[in-house]
């Protein structure tokens, strides 16, 4: 089994479309579609994946079913009356008329003070930090996994512990048009890892291509194994440059973003 993490282009969130150099990503990954092999299309419900998706779909004469759990992760963490967690994201300013901080999103913490506190990178730890348990993270990650597990066990892949059970041999591939966020808690899942793991040390660029493929070298026993992850090959195929839309500065003193 084999499984395509695709990223819609950059976008324009406000509106929930692609900008217009989104355009350009789609339709540069579009060219190269029908050599990508997509197999069985799926699509977050959200406007840009549908858009993304869109170009790859005409150019293969293929259709997409729409997964509502394939929606961009939507949890937010609330810093409100958690100080130590108001460190974690120390550009954030709260309203000067109600002191009310903004929420924020997990991949959006400061790495510094996520290497302070390593039990962030367990596999199983990150459930019992304070961010889980001041959120619905743990329930909307287990939404994304148990999705997942129910579309992998409809192509004969059951989960069972940390790996899957080979119920029917499948060389097929699912294609899924996403996010980011929604990608690394995908591969966080797959790979038994934290997804703050994922979160912090991928670069997903948009219209980025990972690709995750099964090995079962005990017969009935498979795990699943990162083959390509955020690769843009398509865009340096087609003269563009990924945008900055998944990174921040790669030195202090530039600017680029830094939050």
């Amino acid at each position: 089994m084999r499984i395509l993490l695709i990223r819609h282009g950059t976008p324009d969130y406000e509106k929930d479309v692609l900008t217009e150099e989104g355009k350009k990503e789609a339709a540069a990954l579009a060219a190269l579609a029908p050599e990508l092999d997509l197999g069985e299309c799926y699509v977050s419900p959200l406007g840009r994946a549908q858009e993304t998706a869109s170009y790859c779909l005409a150019a293969t004469g293929k259709t997409a079913t729409t997964l509502d759990w394939l929606q961009e992760f939507p949890t937010e963490l609330d810093l409100n009356g958690h100080p130590q967690l108001q460190e974690a994201y120390p550009g954030t300013q709260a309203d000067p008329e109600t002191g009310i901080y903004p929420k924020r999103i997990f991949w959006g913490m400061l790495p510094s003070y996520l290497f302070a506190h390593p039990e962030y990178l367990d596999p199983a730890g990150w459930r019992e930090t304070l961010t889980a348990k001041q959120s619905d993270l743990i329930h909307l990650y287990d939404t994304v996994a148990d999705g997942l597990d129910s579309l992998l066990a409809e192509h004969g892949y059951v989960r069972n512990g940390l790996h899957y059970r080979v119920d029917k041999e499948n060389s097929g591939t699912l294609t899924l048009f996403c996010h980011y966020g929604v990608s690394s808690v995908i591969l966080s899942h797959l790979l038994n890892c934290s997804p703050f793991l994922p979160w912090h040390m991928l670069c997903l660029a948009p219209s980025s291509v990972s690709e995750i493929s099964s090995e079962e070298r005990r017969q009935g026993y498979a795990l699943f194994r990162a083959v390509r992850l955020g690769d843009t090959t398509h865009l340096t195929m087609a003269g563009l440059k990924p945008t900055l839309n998944s990174r921040f500065c790669d030195v202090y003193h530039s600017d680029v973003r830094h939050d």
